[in-house]
C-alpha cells in the first residue's frame, strides 16, 4: 500500500527551474536571481520575462514585450457589460475568477490546445501568456469602479504596467513612490515554486486545458483564506487590535487559545520571509518621506511584530509577505477585498511561467489514493434493507 502524506507534504510532484526556496537560509529566488537583487533593480515586467524566458531579457526585448503588454490591456465591451451585470456585493476574487474563464470565449486561439499532444509554438504559448497577464490588471482596476456603479479608466499607453494599474483603480496621477513600491510587491508575489495555486496550473495544464481555464482554476485556489486571502486578514486583525499598546494582550490571548495570528509563519520558511524584509525597508522608506505621516496600522503592524518574535521566533515563525503587503496596498488606497486580486496580477506571470513548462514535457496528472472503504460487497434490493 502506498503511503498517505495529508497534503502531499514534501512530495515532489514536477521538476522545474523557474524558482527556489531554501527555506532554512531564507532565500528565493527566480532562475537562480535572487529575490532581493530583482526587488532593487528590476521591474515587473522584466521579472515576467525572465519567469517566462528564463534569461533576463535584452534593453530590446523588453521594450518590444512592454509595448506588448500594453497593446493587450484594452478588453472588449462584451466583458466589460459582463462585469456590469455581475453582483456588485461580489467578491473581486469570484468576479476575477468568473471573467478569467471567459476570455476564451471573447479571445478564441486556442487551436494549439485542440489535438492529444503538448503545444509546442513558443510563439502561442508566448503570446497567450501576454494577453493574459495584460488583460487581469485591468480587469481588477475596472471592477472597483464598476462595483461602485461607474464606468471604467482607460489605460494609458505611457504608464508601467504598475503604474497603469494604480491610475486605472484610483483616477489619480500615481505617486512615484507608492508605484515603485507596487511595482516590487507585483515582484515579490510573482512566483514562489509549486504551492496550492501552481499546483492547480499544473493538473489542469495537463489535461491540455485552455490558458484561461488554467488561470481560472488558479485564481479559485488562490481565493482561500490559507493561501493568498491572508493579507485581507491581517489587515482586518490589525484594525481589531486598534493601538500599538494593545499588541502584545491580543497576541498571547490569541497564542493561549490556539489561534492563527495572521501573516505570521511560512510553511517554507524557518526564517523571516525574505519578501516580508524587503517590504519592511519599503515601509520604512515611505514612513521616512512622509515624516510619519501615515497610516496608523504600520505602527501597530510593527508593535505585533515585535511581540511575534519574542514569542515565537524560537518556533522557526516569523512575519511572511502578508503581514506587510496589505497595509501597504491600504496606503495606496486599495480596499481589503482587493489585496488577493492582486496577488492574482502578480502571480498570473509564474503560474503561465510553470503552465509553458507543463507543455514542454506534458503527462496527465493522475496521482492514486489509499482507499478506506468498504470491502466488495454484494447490493441489497432496496425492499430487503
Amino acid at each position: 500500500m502506498s503511503e498517505y502524506l495529508p497534503g502531499l507534504a514534501g512530495v515532489p510532484a514536477t521538476k522545474s527551474n523557474i524558482s527556489d526556496i531554501d527555506g532554512e537560509q531564507g532565500i528565493l529566488s527566480y532562475r537562480g536571481y535572487p529575490i532581493e537583487q530583482l526587488a532593487e533593480h528590476s521591474t515587473f515586467e522584466e521579472t515576467t520575462l525572465l519567469l517566462l524566458d528564463g534569461r533576463l531579457p535584452t534593453r530590446s526585448e523588453l521594450e518590444t514585450f512592454s509595448d506588448q503588454l500594453k497593446e493587450n490591456r484594452r478588453l472588449k465591451f462584451h466583458t466589460r457589460g459582463m462585469m456590469k451585470n455581475l453582483p456588485n456585493t461580489g467578491h473581486p476574487m469570484e468576479m476575477l475568477q468568473t471573467v478569467v474563464a471567459s476570455l476564451g470565449m471573447f479571445y478564441p486561439g486556442n487551436e494549439c490546445l485542440t489535438g492529444s499532444d503538448a503545444c509546442e509554438d513558443i510563439n502561442y504559448i508566448h503570446n497567450m501568456s501576454i494577453k493574459i497577464i495584460a488583460r487581469i490588471a485591468p480587469i481588477v482596476a475596472m471592477w472597483q469602479h464598476i462595483r461602485e456603479g461607474y464606468d471604467p479608466v482607460d489605460s494609458r499607453d505611457d504608464l508601467s504596467h504598475a503604474e497603469n494599474f494604480l491610475w486605472m483603480l484610483t483616477g489619480k496621477e500615481p505617486d512615484p513612490l507608492l508605484a515603485r513600491i507596487m511595482d516590487v510587491c507585483l515582484i515579490l508575489h510573482a512566483e514562489h515554486t509549486i504551492n496550492a495555486s501552481t499546483f492547480a496550473v499544473l493538473v489542469n495544464a495537463s489535461t491540455l486545458s485552455s490558458p484561461y481555464s488554467v488561470i481560472a482554476s488558479a485564481i479559485g485556489a488562490l481565493s482561500g483564506p490559507l493561501h493568498g486571502g491572508a493579507n485581507q486578514r491581517v489587515l482586518e486583525m490589525l484594525q481589531e487590535i486598534g493601538s500599538p499598546e494593545k499588541a502584545e494582550e491580543y497576541v498571547d490571548k490569541r497564542l493561549a487559545n490556539k489561534e492563527v495570528i495572521w501573516g505570521m509563519g511560512h510553511r517554507e520558511y524557518k526564517t523571516k520571509d525574505p519578501r516580508a524584509i524587503i517590504l519592511q525597508k519599503l515601509i520604512d522608506q515611505y514612513m521616512e518621506t512622509k515624516a510619519g505621516d501615515v497610516n496608523p496600522m504600520f505602527d501597530i503592524a510593527k508593535a505585533v511584530e515585535q511581540v511575534c518574535e519574542d514569542r515565537l521566533a524560537h518556533k522557526g515563525v516569523y512575519a511572511n509577505v502578508d503581514f506587510y503587503s496589505g497595509i501597504l496596498y491600504t496606503e495606496m488606497g486599495i480596499p481589503a477585498d482587493q489585496f488577493t486580486a492582486i496577488f492574482a496580477m502578480a502571480r498570473a506571470a509564474g503560474w503561465l511561467a510553470h503552465w509553458r513548462e507543463q507543455l514542454a514535457d506534458n503527462r496527465i496528472f493522475r496521482p492514486t489514493q489509499v482507499y478506506t472503504g468498504e470491502p466488495i460487497r454484494k447490493y441489497v434490493p432496496i425492499n430487503k434493507r
